[in-house]
């Protein structure tokens, strides 16, 4: 049995541990917030993989953990479908994976108000200092704690997540408030609309106290916009008190001039469907879109070789490819099966650096090329890159292994 930090207790944190525990190891996850994160996030696209690792941790997996859709439609702007696909998913949320995954974690293996402040190598181990001067040691600790890790940047401070050049306007809108229409013609889809140069997408999440009930579900949003790095990004990032929050803003401090101008752009831009959600959309919420690439996952210099990346501290990819959270459960798996075999040393870590540094890698170039003509558009290109509507709806949030690695155009192959 090995001692196992885990710095960071949101989904692949939580997914880690929860793996790593039924694997017989003393797992201690450190989550620096000192309140649950309950609550936070919004939709989430589910993927086999993803399923198979929520089951292998002890997650409750069955028909409660999502919506099920059983086909895409992309809206014209007058509302009417332009083309679709039958393509059966599921589709949850990030309150619902945590809840799941909280459910499976004995809280003694739990830490809130744990933020950890450094990491230091011993002779056959690591120790971990906390802020207010705490220090615990163990076998190895796991960085799971996101794109801003504070592990990451004290191991490698020369890996910074790179702007993208757009925009994520996301919220979640409750069904009971729309209209039949909207509900008839959005509802039983993963719906898309295609601005020239942006994209929208929502599909159905579970509503409170993740009832599934029709009429009680919500539907989750997010509208790909430019916003050129400089003074347009920070007037979107700067609150109704002038206050600039450089790489993300709270929910709540997002001025409500930005989100008047863009429900205005909803009403001229999207189809009538679209822009009803939107307007309707108590708080909407805005993310910057990073890619960041970690040149390794663990290595000798990182304390020792007991340090391992895990999720979006090893690689942050955008997400039209809707793979974060599968990405942080294929690590998690990886992870335990290598501790399996060669134990809680350097070596484990060294093997899980060889499969998962270029699985990562591979999401975040497909990622990339899925947001090209976004960015295009966001640097004031005179040509964007031709891409069909159905195209975009093929080819948005599937699950990267039926793709072709060398062809990043190419349709998904889902015999």
């Amino acid at each position: 049995m090995a001692r196992i930090l885990i710095a960071g207790g949101s989904l692949g944190g939580l997914m880690a541990a929860n793996l790593l525990l039924r694997d017989g190891h003393a797992v201690q996850v450190l989550e620096r917030s000192p309140r649950s994160l309950q609550g936070r996030g919004a939709g989430i696209v589910t993927h086999d993989s993803l399923r198979q690792a929520l089951g292998a941790g002890g997650a409750q997996v069955d028909h409660t953990l999502g919506v099920a859709v059983a086909s895409r439609v992309v809206l014209q702007p007058d509302g009417r479908a332009l083309c679709g696909w039958a393509y059966p998913q599921v589709l949850t949320s990030w309150g619902r994976l945590y809840t799941l995954l909280r459910a499976a974690l004995p809280q003694d293996h739990h830490r809130l108000g744990a933020a950890v402040t450094g990491v230091e190598h011993q002779a056959d181990g690591v120790q971990v200092s906390l802020a207010g001067g705490e220090r615990l040691e163990a076998d190895l600790l796991i960085a799971a704690d996101g794109i801003r890790s504070t592990v990451r940047a004290q191991l490698l401070p020369q890996v910074q997540p790179e702007y993208a050049g757009y925009v994520a306007w996301r919220g979640v809108c409750d069904e009971d408030l729309l209209s039949r229409h909207t509900r008839d013609t959005l509802f039983p889809h993963f719906g898309f609309g295609l601005p020239a140069g942006e994209q929208m997408l929502g599909y159905p999440v579970a509503g409170a106290g993740d009832s599934l009930a029709v009429g009680e579900r919500r539907w989750n949003f997010v509208w790909y916009r430019p916003a050129a790095a400089g003074a347009d990004l920070d007037a979107l990032l700067t609150d109704a008190d002038g206050v600039l929050h450089r790489g993300g803003i709270a929910p709540q401090q997002v001025s409500w001039r930005q989100i008047a101008a863009m429900r205005d752009a909803a009403r001229r831009l999207l189809a009538p469907q679209f822009a009803e959600i939107v307007e309707k959309t108590a708080l909407p919420f805005l993310q910057p879109i990073y890619d960041l690439v970690s040149p390794q996952l663990a290595s000798p210099e990182m304390a020792g070789g007991r340090v391992a990346l895990l999720g979006d501290a090893a690689f942050v990819a955008r997400p039209h490819v809707g793979m974060g959270v599968s990405k942080a459960g294929d690590d998690a798996v990886a992870l335990t099966q290598c501790i399996a075999e060669h134990g809680a040393t350097p070596a484990a870590l060294l093997q899980y650096d060889r499969i998962r540094r270029p699985a990562g890698l591979a999401v975040v170039q497909r990622a990339r090329w899925l947001g090209a003509y976004l960015q295009t558009n966001a640097q004031g290109a005179a040509a964007l890159p031709l891409r069909s509507a159905d195209e975009v709806m093929r080819q948005t949030a599937i699950d990267a292994r039926h793709f072709d690695p060398e062809s990043p155009g190419s349709l998904p192959s889902l015999s």
